[in-house]
């Protein structure tokens, strides 16, 4: 009889991943044709540039897709820290569709601009456009929610992305009225061409949010959140933690860390307390990961924060331990501030 795989927390958040990224295909797929239906019936060149962002909406919602199954797959040897950075890179490729929907855009405003647009059937396209734009609205939120919820960057780029589409096709529906209101059609490509310069901000931003990870830029808000989880499970022997270093792979955080224990400790001491340290860290600390400590000896340069007792090599009493800072935790080593001077760079 063949094995049943355990329902867990995180086979759920697989699934749901899944199934947003499902849904944002489909939801594209079907506001593509409805868009086209529009353009051709309007000839208006806002709307084609609507139209054209949506193509890029359905190859995006793929590529997303192919990522978030991708970075479900568990480590192997040659992908020792699995495969979520794939995210990253599904991201930072949104981006740059982004920033090529804004130069297609730019393109066929100033084409418009030169030839002189004609507009019809501007009642038909103004109720397209508008429902499209409402599903585009929900589907963006909802794509945002899963990704932050789910911590996948790829289904948030994915919202961002579908939000732009939104904000483009309400920039579309004014610019229809306003055509409509005052027979100007020169409005038309001229609120393309906003667009584009909009889109244009956008794609760049989006490419810096997905580089930064896939460089292993610290990411403050984690280092920080990770940093609230040591200190509220210090015990008595763990003396100090410091050199904190996060890597994210996709939804997957590896810290790498040095935990300082009294130096008389043996070696199986030190593991078996440093290893409970770590599961008792992981147990509350929210997104998924692993940490891998460094024991270093105190060498009796922490007497006075050290609250171990009987301590038989203590030179100085306890004084009270501080809060462990975020400053103090990414320092190589907090006893010598001179190696570390706040900037990027370490310095001896």
């Amino acid at each position: 009889m063949p094995a049943v795989e355990a329902v867990t927390p995180k086979n759920r958040d697989d699934w749901r991943r899944t199934r947003a990224g499902y849904i944002s295909l489909g939801v594209s797929l079907v506001l593509l044709a409805a868009k086209f239906a529009a353009f051709l019936w309007t000839g208006s060149a806002a709307v084609l540039s609507d139209a054209l962002e949506s193509i890029l909406n359905v190859f995006a919602a793929g590529v997303a897709l192919f990522a978030i199954r991708l970075a479900q797959k568990p480590r192997d040897r040659n992908h020792p820290y699995g495969h979520g950075k794939i995210e990253f890179v599904s991201a930072a490729f949104e981006g740059g569709l982004i920033s090529f929907a804004a130069v297609l855009i730019g393109y066929a405003a100033v084409r418009a601009f030169w030839i002189g647009p004609e507009i019809r059937e501007l009642d038909l396209g103004l109720a397209i456009v508008l429902g499209a734009g409402i599903a585009n609205a929900a589907l963006g939120f909802f794509l945002l929610y899963s990704g932050r919820r789910y911590s996948s960057i790829a289904l948030e780029a994915d919202g961002k992305h579908v939000l732009t589409d939104f904000w483009t096709s309400a920039a579309v529906v004014v610019a229809l009225i306003l055509v409509r209101v005052t027979g100007k059609q020169w409005i038309d490509p001229l609120c393309a061409l906003l667009i584009s310069l909009h889109l244009v901000r956008t794609g760049i931003g989006l490419l810096r949010q997905a580089l930064g990870p896939l460089l292993d830029e610290e990411d403050d808000t984690v280092v920080r959140t990770l940093v609230d989880e040591f200190e509220a499970h210090l015990v008595p022997g763990i003396i100090n933690v410091h050199s904190v270093r996060v890597i994210r792979s996709g939804r997957f955080h590896h810290v790498d860390a040095h935990v300082v224990v009294p130096e008389f400790w043996d070696i199986h001491t030190a593991h078996a307390r440093a290893e409970k340290y770590e599961r008792d860290v992981m147990r509350t600390f929210e997104p998924d990961g692993e940490i891998e400590f460094h024991i270093e000896p105190c060498e009796r340069l922490y007497c006075e924060r050290c609250s171990w007792e009987p301590c038989p090599v203590r030179v100085q009493p306890f004084d009270g331990r501080p809060p462990l800072s975020v400053e103090e935790a990414v320092r190589p080593d907090p006893q010598f501030p001179g190696q570390y001077d706040g900037s990027d760079s370490i310095t001896v």
